[in-house]
């Protein structure tokens, strides 16, 4: 199947589900409200696209490329990014759902996530160096075995992380999050005075 180049066009309101896009290279692309929950988006490439307002929740993104594209306000749940091309995959995420993805072996060094909800997303052996998680919800989220070097989670709550089992240094941690460092050792933290 050719693949076809689409640059600078803006989709809006669209059901991609319903009528599905051409599958191509979309460069410097603009989709706001577009409902592509349960699409096929196998072996897409975004690049320098923004995606606002749009449910991508169950697409498949098998092979997708996603080269410098941010997500605001976007529902995306049960993604697995663990499946889309690794070449130059970067992206960031503000006002996001992403509950329920995986990130598992994946490299996104310097994401950030924004507001974004993390609830049940693997983290597992990603290397997510220096990546920044800004008032981000992780419950349940996992870590094991990840690399969250020079990471910043001081506003971020609800995780749960063993310093002993991911590689932390440098790590950036909020007094009140100590709880979730230590969660392993079933102690309890006062942090009244």
């Amino acid at each position: 199947m050719e693949q076809v180049l689409i640059e600078e066009k803006t989709f809006e309101k669209q059901n991609i589900r319903a009528n599905p896009l051409s599958r191509g290279d979309y460069e410097y692309c603009t989709f706001i409200n577009c409902n592509m929950a349960d699409s096929n988006l196998a072996h897409f490439k975004f690049l320098d696209c923004i995606f606002i307002d749009c449910n991508l929740s169950l697409a498949n993104i098998t092979g997708t490329a996603f080269r410098d594209v941010r997500f605001k306000d976007c529902k995306m749940l049960g993604l697995h990014f663990d499946t889309c091309s690794k070449f130059g995959l970067s992206f960031g995420f503000e006002n996001c759902n992403l509950n329920h993805c995986s990130f598992y072996q994946t490299k996104v060094k310097k994401t950030i996530f924004k507001n974004t909800q993390l609830r049940e997303t693997d983290f597992t052996e990603a290397d997510m160096t220096g990546s920044i998680f800004d008032d981000c919800d992780l419950s349940a989220a996992t870590f094991q075995k990840t690399i969250i070097e020079k990471c910043d989670f001081r506003t971020a709550f609800n995780y749960v992380i063993d310093p002993e089992n991911n590689k932390v240094k440098k790590a950036k941690f909020a007094l009140t999050g100590i709880a979730g460092l230590l969660e392993k050792y079933d102690i309890e933290i006062d942090l009244l005075n």
